[in-house]
């Protein structure tokens, strides 16, 4: 995961911070420097780095942070303000027009993502109650179009294509139907090169003249580092940009290049990409960003993912059989998918605060939760619903139809069995000591806590 090195460099700064009492200058200086080196390793620009610590330093001695009583807490307050003023006070948004269509225009180089990125942003817009449009600009690339298609297909959202025609043309023709067809959301999927060249830039120059976009969406690869604050930059000064789409910050990039965007090209990152699949999309919150990065979590993107993830229905009636005390081995298989559309594990649980330094060693594998729904799979559904029927004859047969052995069938149905005992001593089940049923508020997901996190 981006940011992950780091994470870890700077919460060991901080621990050595706050086990001492009082700090001096020299502690101070001390700790800046380690800062400086963890922020250069992270691939952040030099001059920005440069300037980071010295806004921090000028703050971290002064006379109210060195003789309070939480020095060290200070000092990590002071670098969270800084971070997030680095990335940007507020989180940037699109500027949609007083009258529709909105004309996003996508540009950055080939391998960026960019036309993937095109097709998450729809579905971002649909999902907020907007009618957004493809349009296939890309007419060079090999299969782009056919590409396009596809994404589009699996947003929901419809692809405007006229074949392999000037680019120009396509562009303005699908403003056109835009406003035709009633949609408030055009998205134009620009060329992309191997390189930045002067043909390229003509191109989408001539296309920014004849569509007059309201946002030039520049899409840069996370992975390359400082290059992609260099392509960043060579964009804006031959096109002006609007906004950055970062892709890939799920990687193992260093994460720099999301520390020195805005602080070299004066235009905030707005959304990101974090992951392969069209859900692994967000805005870019420079608050929250800057949490992860201190180890402090991130529990406000983790709760609008379980809102955009989770069925109310489904939830309701959740609810109502933990009430009635019938949550069965279904129902755990219910919630294990819904879980498991929130991302990986590993990355919902490091968003929950004080977490992510203790996991980041973890064995936490996506695929064990396959071999659990395989074996519940397995069983039938009488067995899902009542497990103390299950004898070492159906273990045997459970484990050979999951491809597992009856040993993880064991340790399936104990740790089952232990959550259900967990949720009867929390008062989940059953009534009060009033005799009146316990009010349940506990929200979906709740039940991934007994998911054995490996079997061996």
């Amino acid at each position: 995961m981006a940011f992950e090195g780091l994470s870890e460099k700077l919460n060991n700064v901080f621990k050595r911070l706050k086990s001492r009492g009082k700090l001096t200058e020299a502690d101070v200086k001390e700790a800046m420097r380690e800062v400086r080196m963890a922020l250069l390793e992270a691939d952040v620009s030099y001059k920005v780095v440069k300037d980071f610590v010295s806004k921090v330093s000028e703050r971290a001695v002064g006379e109210d942070v060195l003789t309070s009583l939480t020095p060290g807490q200070q000092v990590i307050k002071i670098v969270n303000d800084e971070l997030i003023a680095l990335m940007g006070e507020s989180n940037a948004k699109i500027n949609f027009p007083s009258k529709p269509p909105c004309i996003i225009m996508m540009c950055g180089l080939q391998g960026s993502g960019k036309t993937t990125h095109a097709a998450k942003l729809t579905k971002f817009f649909k999902e907020q109650g907007k009618r957004p449009l493809l349009a296939a600009c890309d007419v060079y690339r090999p299969a782009a179009i056919e590409q396009l298609q596809v994404v589009g297909n699996k947003a929901g959202v419809r692809v405007f294509e006229m074949g392999q025609i000037n680019p120009v043309t396509i562009a303005k023709e699908a403003v056109k139907h835009a406003k035709d067809h009633g949609n408030d959301v055009v998205i134009l999927d620009t060329a992309g090169r191997l390189h930045i060249d002067e043909e390229l830039m003509d191109e989408l120059k001539t296309i920014k003249a004849e569509t007059s976009p309201n946002e030039i969406m520049l899409v840069v690869d996370a992975m390359t580092g400082q290059d992609a604050v260099n392509v960043a930059k060579a964009f804006d000064d031959a096109l002006g940009i609007d906004g950055v789409l970062m892709s890939k910050l799920d990687s193992d990039t260093r994460g720099g290049a999301a520390l020195s965007v805005l602080a070299v090209t004066g235009k905030p990152i707005k959304f990101v990409g974090t992951g392969e699949k069209l859900d692994d999309f967000e805005q870019f919150h420079p608050e929250r960003m800057a949490s992860r990065i201190l180890g402090m979590g991130d529990m406000l993107t983790l709760i609008e993912r379980a809102q955009s993830t989770f069925d109310e229905e489904n939830s309701r009636k959740l609810n109502e059989r933990l009430k009635e005390n019938s949550f069965d081995l279904t129902d755990l298989l219910e919630q294990m998918k819904q879980i498991q559309k929130m991302g990986p594990i590993k990355q919902i649980i490091g968003m929950l605060p004080g977490v992510g330094d203790k996991i980041k060693d973890a064995d936490i594998d996506d695929s064990q939760l396959k071999r659990i729904e395989a074996m519940i799979l397995s069983m039938t559904p009488a067995e899902r619903a009542k497990p103390s029927i299950i004898d070492p004859k159906r273990k045997r047969r459970i484990a050979a139809g999951s491809g597992n052995t009856v040993a993880d069938v064991n340790r399936l149905l104990r740790q089952f069995e232990e959550m259900q005992k967990m949720m009867k001593q929390l008062g989940v089940f059953g009534r009060n000591s009033k005799g009146k049923k316990n009010k349940l508020r506990m929200p979906m997901g709740m039940m991934g806590a007994g998911i054995p996190p490996k079997f061996k």
